[in-house]
Parts: C-alpha cells; sequence; structure tokens
C-alpha cells in the first residue's frame, strides 16, 4: 500500500511507489486520488505497468492519494471486484479503503452487516471495514474509524481517503509493516521504506502498533487507539519485504544475510560453492559463504519476466512458475559438491525443483539449507498458509523431507537462532504454533492444525 497526502504529482509518485512495491502483490493494482472535491480511481488485474498507462495517469489528479498492489490468498478472493482501493460513493460524500493482513472475525462482521440490511460487491476484508465505518452513525469520520477498528480481531493496516484527509491505521499488534515519511510538504505513507526510496522522500518512522494517523491540509495527528504490543511477521525479513527496505530499524539485506551466518554457524556442510535462490535468497547465501569461507557462486539464474512463486494462488501456478522461472549455470555446479541457500520452506516446490536442476546439471552432491526454521503451521494474518495440507514439514520428519526433496542433506536454522539474529517483536507462529492472537476455532489431529474458513477445511 501507498498513500500521499498535499502533492501536485500525487497520482504519479504513488504509481512509482506502487511499483517499487510490486513484489508484495502481482495479481492486481489500482490507485485513487482526490483534488479536494471528488474521488475518482483506476484499477485492473495485472502488474502496474499494463494497468496504468500515460493517458490513464493524466486523468487521475489530484494532490492526494490512495494505491495498491493485490496479493490473494489462495485465489479464494482473486477478481476484479476485489482490486483495491474500493471505492464508494454516498450522498455524505465518498470514501476509498485499502488493506494489507487478514481479519480473524472477518466472516463473522460480514454475517452481521448482512443480517442488519448490508449487500456486499466483494469478498474482501476492506469492504467489510467501510460497511462498519457508515453503518457507525457517529458524527465524525474519526469517530466512525476509531468504532470500526475496536471491532476487529487479526492482522490489518489500512489506508482510507476521503476528499478532506488521509487515515492510516496498523493492528495493536502490528503484525503487518507500515511506514510513514515526508517529501517537502507532503506526507507519505508506504508498507516498506522502498517505496520512499524511489520518489525521494525521507523515511521518518515506522508507524506503531495500535496506531491511527490522520493527514489533512492543518497538518498530521496521530493517537494510540488500543494497548499495543510489536509482534512483526518474520516472513517479512525472510521473503517478502525488499532487500533495500528497513523495518523496526534493521535492513533487510543485512538481516538475511545475519541469518545465513547463522545457519552457518548451526549448520555448516562440506561443499565446493554456495549458491542461493534468486532474489530473496541471495543475501542469507553470501552471508553464509562468507561464513564458512566457501566462494560464492550464481548457480542459478532466474527469469525476469515470472513474478513470485510463493504467492502465486495456486499449487499448479508455482510449480509451473518455478519452471519457467529458474535455471541451473552448468559452468558453475557441474562436478561440484553445491550448498544451496533458500529463505524458507513452505510447500517443498521450490526446493524439489531447485535440487533437480542442479542434479540434472551435473552436481555432484546437493545440500539444501534453509535460512529460516521449518514451517509447521498455519498463518492467520494474511499469508496463504491458512492450512497444513500443503505445510510438508507439519507431515514429514527432517529424514522423509530430504529424501522428498531429493536433497544429499536438508538442514534448517533454529528458532533461537532467528531470534537471536532479528531479535524480540516477531511473530513466530508458522515456526511455532505460538500466536500473538486468540485464533478462530481450530482442532489439532496429531500435529496438523486447520483453520475452518468458508467453503474450505
Amino acid at each position: 500500500m501507498f498513500g500521499i497526502w498535499g502533492h501536485p504529482q500525487a497520482s504519479r509518485l504513488t504509481y512509482y511507489a506502487l511499483h517499487s512495491l510490486q513484489h508484495r502483490g502481482q495479481e492486481g493494482t489500482g490507485i485513487v486520488v482526490t483534488d479536494g472535491a471528488h474521488l475518482q480511481g483506476k484499477k485492473g488485474e495485472g502488474l502496474v505497468t499494463d494497468i496504468f498507462t500515460v493517458q490513464s495517469m493524466a486523468e487521475l489528479k489530484g494532490t492526494a492519494a490512495i494505491g495498491h498492489v493485490r496479493y490473494t490468498i489462495g485465489g479464494s478472493d482473486a477478481g476484479y471486484e476485489n482490486v483495491q482501493p474500493l471505492l464508494f460513493r454516498s450522498s455524505t460524500g465518498s470514501l476509498a479503503l485499502c488493506h494489507s493482513g487478514h481479519l480473524l472475525n472477518g466472516l463473522e462482521l460480514r454475517r452481521q452487516l448482512e443480517e442488519q440490511g448490508s449487500i456486499f460487491q466483494t469478498s474482501s476484508d476492506a469492504e467489510v471495514v467501510a460497511h462498519l465505518i457508515r453503518r457507525s452513525k457517529l458524527p465524525a469520520l474519526k469517530e466512525q474509524v476509531q468504532y470500526a477498528l475496536g471491532l476487529l480481531q487479526g492482522a490489518y493496516a489500512f489506508l482510507l481517503l476521503t476528499e478532506r484527509e488521509l487515515i492510516a491505521a496498523l493492528d495493536p499488534k502490528g503484525l503487518r509493516p507500515l511506514s510513514l515519511g515526508r517529501l517537502g510538504e507532503a506526507w507519505v505513507i508506504a508498507s516498506e521504506s522502498c517505496a520512499f526510496d524511489i520518489i525521494g522522500a525521507q523515511f521518518e518512522r515506522d508507524v506503531q502498533p495500535g496506531e491511527l494517523i490522520i493527514v489533512n491540509d492543518q497538518g498530521i495527528h496521530s493517537e494510540v487507539l488500543a494497548p499495543a504490543s510489536r509482534n512483526l511477521c518474520a516472513m517479512e525479513y525472510v521473503y517478502f519485504a525488499r532487500p533495500d527496505c528497513n523495518l523496526g530499524g534493521i535492513n533487510v539485506h543485512t538481516a538475511r544475510k545475519e541469518l545465513g551466518k547463522q545457519l552457518a554457524r548451526e549448520c555448516p556442510v562440506e561443499a565446493d560453492v554456495v549458491t542461493g535462490v534468486p532474489d530473496s535468497s541471495l543475501s542469507a547465501a553470501i552471508g553464509y559463504a562468507e561464513e564458512l569461507r566457501i566462494p560464492y557462486e550464481m548457480g542459478l539464474v532466474k527469469s525476469r519476466y515470472i513474478g513470485r512463486t510463493f504467492i502465486e494462488p495456486s499449487p499448479s501456478l508455482r510449480e509451473q512458475g518455478v519452471k519457467l522461472k529458474l535455471s541451473a549455470v552448468r559452468g558453475v555446479v557441474e562436478g561440484k559438491r553445491v550448498a544451496l541457500v533458500d529463505d524458507s520452506f513452505v510447500r517443498g516446490t521450490t526446493g524439489k525443483r531447485i535440487t533437480r536442476l542442479l542434479k540434472e546439471a551435473g552436481a555432484r552432491e546437493v545440500h539444501l539449507l534453509i535460512s529460516s526454521p521449518p514451517i509447521r503451521y498455519p498463518c492467520f494474518y494474511g499469508i496463504d498458509t491458512l492450512s497444513t495440507e500443503e505445510l510438508l514439514a507439519a507431515h514429514y520428519d527432517l529424514a522423509e523431507l530430504t529424501a522428498l526433496v531429493g536433497a544429499d542433506s536438508l538442514h534448517f536454522l533454529s528458532v533461537a537462532g532467528m531470534r537471536k539474529v532479528l531479535g524480540g517483536g516477531l511473530c513466530l507462529a508458522c515456526f511455532t504454533g505460538e500466536y500473538p492472537t486468540e485464533v478462530p476455532e481450530k482442532f489439532e489431529e496429531g500435529k496438523r492444525w486447520q483453520m475452518l474458513t468458508a467453503g474450505r477445511e
């Protein structure tokens, strides 16, 4: 997400910012802009460069804007109607809203609103919040937003735009990243600080858990809505965030490199070369190689025209994406013992395919090293692992996993090692099963955990 208030080129700057955030979602994008009297927007399914043309950008005139890139969970909320920001019009004024995260009580709130007469056009949590805001019957927008946020459970970062103000909010556990910046007299808010760099804005600070920020022509106002504690998703450091981003005062590239070094201390292997899986694993691979003083080589080449396979909405698309995205460099790996560093182990698709690629290219041994602990538990907060059915580490022990991926050995970073590198204030629930909030109804069957959702068990 990205928002800006108080700049004559608001839509153009939002376009550039969304381009820098494209790694966070590739299925849809949108921008809503205001000139102080009206809200207008454009959105579509596809990449930022596909949806916004020179002509469409010229039509989005105003001094404030919000934008969004779309990442769906399991493909369940895909489709044009769910592309954000969502724009609502009424006799009392327009409202645009975009959201990152996942509401644990979103389905229940939707049912309650439908019983009260609400009609929904999307399956997005953002529309639930919009209905809560409008049905609050409180006099001021700030009070309406406070009321709506008070009903929410789960992970959320929101940007809300009207003709008169820009509002940002972060859940009390701070599970999703959100940053505040300054560009001259304009204020900017983004999911990652790399969006500030591309437009020349200055990073000011992280938005705090439970914080509500209101920006208008009179300035900026902030207040804390609820008792809060930071539980930033550890997968932001491991996979999602760009390496040039800073989260919680830590540079992501530096964090990943240190995770690689810690992995080397815990799990040294005898190898001739170290290589990483492009792009999110390269920093960890460099750290692993430096710590063990093994040459780091480019053993894998990535096609620049394929997106991120972890966030593809279906297993078949992820498998096809891995096949198209990566190829092995025979001249680097042939006859070598290869230490292959990857950032995470979710469904095993990438590890299995790349191990095979390297061996087909002549690698004598492939040792797969994961710079995070095994993911054994579902995420309820906005990452596409709602059920353990797809999580191999939830069902198999280390020896079985090694055989499944076809590696000569398989090693994971420990939870203690991750904490040593990244410190506290993190959500590690997908690794440990210890959730920072109450979660929806769940049951345990041996080591299997599942979440009951609409239409999916």
